[in-house]
């Protein structure tokens, strides 16, 4: 058996596709394009921040004490904190100073849900408190 050198015509030469397969390779590019497209507005979607969060500025402490308006104040056990993208973020990866954000405290004071808004989110009125005597 005779090998062929790499510099050979059929080394060099590609499958060649049907014209059938190129169109059904094409329409399937376009529905992929179409449905990115489609789908982008569910993306932009408007965080629901519960009615009873207060807004303030965060400065990252070291753990498990942060900086909220100028205080120190203690995040609780299981905080959770969401940066603009609506992910979790750890308390250790957070970097800035005067973050505007939502927040919750639980019973104790301490504060257990922190959201970092985007500059959109910061310019829309907080969240109205929860009223007491309801």
């Amino acid at each position: 058996m005779r090998m062929q050198p790499l510099h050979s015509r059929h080394f060099l030469q590609f499958p060649s596709c049907s014209e059938t397969v190129l169109k059904m390779r094409i329409q399937r590019f376009l529905i992929a394009i179409l449905s990115a497209a489609i789908m982008l507005p569910a993306l932009a979607f408007e965080r629901p921040f519960p009615a009873g969060a207060k807004r303030g500025k965060m400065t990252p402490a070291m753990y498990p004490s942060i900086i909220m308006d100028g205080k120190t104040r203690r995040l609780s056990a299981g905080a959770r904190i969401w940066n603009q993208n609506n992910t979790i973020d750890m308390p250790a990866s957070l970097r800035g100073n005067n973050l505007v954000v939502n927040y919750t405290e639980n019973a104790q004071g301490e504060i257990d849900r922190v959201w970092i808004l985007s500059p959109e989110e910061a310019r829309k009125p907080a969240p109205k408190p929860v009223n007491a005597s309801q």
